[in-house]
Parts: structure tokens; sequence; C-alpha cells
């Protein structure tokens, strides 16, 4: 039995569209692991705040008003929480993230046990100036100071960032070195309602591919992104026909798999983050950051399960 953490606050700000609804509705729409039973439950003890008072169930809300509640502690699933320092002084930190790690709360699951928890037990006021999905592994670039993350960021998305990616895909592709340029947008997807996706009506995407190992039946993959959108590299990856490794969510043309009910945290696929190159928003030094990755995702290594 795990430890429980220290339970959260949350806050929503009613918006237009949700104005009408009741306390109860809203809540049940907004975290769907309660029932509207169990959110009556929670107004009756007093657990849910309405412009900081405490509110009953079936108060209809109004735009602009302020939700909030407070969850009590749980005990979060066990994940893997060593990290390592790559790089760190007065504005950015540089940490090496191990696959099965989340980087940001979320899912109604993860809070303690996230790389921005662990993060900013060295650096209170740390935010992250990017994120990795949970089984993606390497190198996530941290503000440390709430006045460095301004310029940090637009350090991060200037045009001569580079940020390089080691990727195991099925298959060996036919070029060594080529582009895949399929826009990612939102389609239609059961299990969450809507799923980014290649889509000829999404957003422009470029990633630059290179491979560095043939091996049987997969290949070594070093993978540039030019862009950063949601699932980028697995997207473009399956697109050019050569999904990655063990991804239980995309397939051909860049689409969820034929009757998968993945989502997209599900683990499985080998992907690292583990080269960063940018100028430094005070000094202009141009620095060079890099992660070390897994033995599968080393040139040279072989598959391990």
């Amino acid at each position: 039995m795990g430890t429980l953490n220290s339970g959260t606050l949350h806050r929503e700000q009613i918006g237009a569209a949700d104005a009408g609804r009741t306390v109860v509705e809203q809540l049940a729409l907004r975290h769907g692991r309660a029932s509207l039973a169990e959110w009556e439950a929670r107004a009756a003890a007093g657990e849910i705040l309405l412009d900081g008072q405490p509110t009953a169930a079936l108060v209809h809300l109004r735009a602009g008003q302020c939700l909030a509640w407070a969850r009590p502690p749980w005990v979060e699933p066990e994940v893997p929480l060593a990290t390592a320092v790559l790089f760190e002084d007065g504005e950015a930190l540089a940490v090496a993230k191990p696959s099965g790690l989340p980087t940001l709360p979320g899912g109604g699951l993860f809070q303690d046990h996230t790389l921005l928890a662990l993060v900013r037990r060295r650096a209170p006021e740390a935010s992250p100036m990017h994120r990795l999905g949970r089984f993606t592994s390497g190198l996530v670039l941290f503000a440390t100071t709430a006045a460095a993350a301004g310029p940090l960021q637009a350090a991060f998305q200037r045009t001569g960032t580079q940020k390089t990616y080691l990727a195991l895909c099925q298959g060996h592709p036919a070029e060594d070195a080529f582009e895949i340029a399929a826009p990612i947008g939102e389609v239609p997807y059961a299990p969450l309602g809507r799923l980014h996706a290649a889509s000829p009506t999404g957003r422009a995407s470029l990633s630059r591919v290179r491979v560095l190992e043939r091996r049987e039946g997969a290949s070594l993959l070093e993978v540039e992104i030019a862009t950063g959108r949601p699932h980028q590299i697995r997207i473009h990856l399956a697109f050019a026909g050569h999904p990655l490794v063990g991804d239980p969510l995309y397939g051909p043309g860049g689409l969820p798999l034929p009757g998968t009910c993945a989502l997209p945290g599900d683990g499985g696929y080998r992907l690292h983050a583990w080269k960063l190159d940018l100028d430094h928003p005070t000094t202009g030094q141009r620095l060079a950051l890099r992660c070390h990755p897994p033995p599968p995702l080393r040139p040279g290594g072989a598959e391990r399960a």
C-alpha cells in the first residue's frame, strides 16, 4: 500500500457556456470519475465552494463565478521517481525524465508522482517549457523562477532551437533521411470524443528523420521536430508507414489503429528526448543539452523488453 498524497484544491471559473448548470452537473461533467450522487454528498459535507463559500448541490451557476472543491488525499499509482539534473543555473534547469513518470498532474491520478512535483522540491517556482508524454523518456527543460519563464519560453520556441529525439520504429524506411510534413489536428475518436492525429485540415507540422540503425524488423531513428504538435513523432512516423514499435494507438495514415481503445497516455512505445540546442535568453550562450538514452534506443543497443 502506497502513502497518501496531500490532496488538492481544484478551482475553475464558470464561462458563458457553463452558466445555468447546477453545481453538481458542472462537476460531474468536468470530473467524470465521480457520480452526481457523490458530488451531492460532497456538497452536503461542505466540501464544495462557490465564490469562496460552501454551496448547495442544486445552485445554478452564473458566468464569472469561481467553483472550487477540495479533493481529499489519495494513493497515487507507483511510478519511477529517479531523475537526474543535466544542467542548472539561476534561470534554467534541465532534468532527465524516466519513462512512466508523468510530466504534469493529470487524469485524476497523479499529483505528487510527477516530474513537476519532484523538480519543485528543488526549485519551488519551476515551470516546464514543454512536456513529454508519460512513457516518453528524456530531457525536459524548466524555468526555475517566474521571471525567467517568459524569456526562456521565447528562446525555446525560437526558430534556431533544435529538439531531437530517438525513436524505434517498425520496419525499414526506404530512405536514410527524409521529412514528414503531414498536418496534425483533431479527429473523431470514440473513447475521448476527439484525438490529435494526421488531418488534412490540421496545423502545419514538420519532422526531419534520419535512420541511425537498421535492426531486425525495426529501425532506430533520429527525429528533429521543427514544430511541436501533440504526439507529433508518433503520428508522423505512423503516417509514413513506420509506427513506433509497441505504440498501442497510432497506425497506418497517422490515425488511431482500427478497433483500438488505447489512450494517448498508454505506454509500450520507444521514444526519447535526446538533444536540445538553444540560445540562453540572458547570456546568449549556445546551450547543447543532452540526455543519455536507455539501452534499446542507443546505437548498437539491442531491443529489450
